[in-house]
């Protein structure tokens, strides 16, 4: 099995990937919890907001533990 080599380029590439994945989960979630409430835009601000929160967390602790692996 190849080691996994973590590169500062790609350790960016993934962080920026998944910020925009989970903007764009957050936005969608918003949309089909809040939309009919607060209207279809404002649900998805708000979950484009309030949607990085956890994964960004998520994220730097998952590549954390990719490079202490590898």
């Amino acid at each position: 099995m190849t080691p996994v080599i973590l590169t500062a380029g790609s350790f960016t590439l993934a962080l920026v990937v998944g910020l925009i994945a989970s903007c764009i989960g957050g936005a969608l979630g918003g949309v089909a919890t809040g939309g009919a409430a607060l209207g279809n835009e404002l649900a998805a601000m708000m979950g484009s907001f309030y949607g990085p929160l956890g994964a960004v967390a998520g994220l730097v602790l998952g590549l954390v533990v990719l490079a202490l692996i590898g």
